[in-house]
């Protein structure tokens, strides 16, 4: 099998990579570049220059799946765009994101190579240097911005998400848009403090809401926003055929980041 990638480099490119030799499907093209932002622990910074790069990614993409001859280009893309095409309201600066995302996805789908489009869930896993940073921070004793404990968002494994990008690379998905998430949608509050108490930390802090304007001088307005912006109660459709979460709960998922690490 041939497949090649954009956003190698990435961390889901270092997990997407060693599992394109195992896979059973044609010559496709996986564009991945982007996906650095599709995250709720780089409070907001990987949204800088998202715009440019993520476009020159799409765009690369199209050039190198058609002139290595791909069947098909599978466009990684981001589920929390759900809830604005459902009438969630968004103001700038994210909204400009989601502007550029909803053109990323419609340039892949336009071009001459049959291609799908998977909106992942906001990825973490073992890969994760942001979370890795949470860690740190958490044996410090440092607070977090938490966001809303009532907004809940999609999560996905980065094992889970370089899966789904290879189970959607068939040809009966040309054309379409799917989604890949886990089992259950929940806040960043409570996803951050599952991994807290994991790492030592029974009473993780929260920075409270109060403390907005200081807060920003070293988190992004986009994270604030992404930790504030529910998703919709139904869970989105239609899914990859035939792909399953290995870690449907995130608990589990973050189970396995800790074995992984070795603590």
């Amino acid at each position: 099998m041939r497949t090649s990638v954009t956003g190698v480099r990435s961390e889901l490119g270092s997990i997407l990579l060693p599992r394109l030799a195992m896979a059973a499907t044609k010559h496709v093209h996986i564009n991945i570049a982007g996906q650095q932002a599709n995250s709720l622990l780089h409070d907001g910074h990987a949204w800088k220059d998202f715009a440019r790069t993520a476009l020159a990614g799409t765009r690369r993409a199209m050039r190198l799946s058609r002139t290595d001859g791909a069947s098909m280009l599978v466009h990684a893309s981001f589920a929390f765009v759900h809830a604005i095409e459902r009438g969630a309201v968004l103001t700038a600066p994210l909204r400009s994101a989601v502007d550029a995302i909803l053109e990323c996805e419609a340039l892949a789908l336009s071009g001459s190579v049959p291609a799908c489009v998977v909106r992942l869930g906001y990825l973490y896993g073992p890969t994760s240097a942001d979370l890795l940073a949470y860690r740190t921070a958490f044996h410090l004793g440092r607070p977090y911005w938490s966001g809303p404990r009532k907004a809940r968002q999609y999560h996905l494994h980065q094992f889970d998400a370089a899966s789904a990008l290879l189970a959607a690379a068939r040809p009966l998905n040309a054309g379409k848009i799917l989604y890949a998430i886990d089992g259950h949608a929940i806040s960043f509050t409570q996803f951050m403090d599952a991994f807290a108490h994991r790492v030592g930390r029974r009473t993780p802090l929260h920075l409270p809401s109060c403390s907005k304007l200081l807060a920003r001088v070293i988190i992004r307005e986009e994270h604030m926003q992404q930790t504030a912006l529910p998703m919709p109660s139904a869970t989105p459709t239609p899914r990859v055929t035939g792909w399953k979460p290995k870690f449907p709960d995130y608990r589990d998922g973050l189970d396995q980041v800790i074995r992984t690490w070795g603590n």
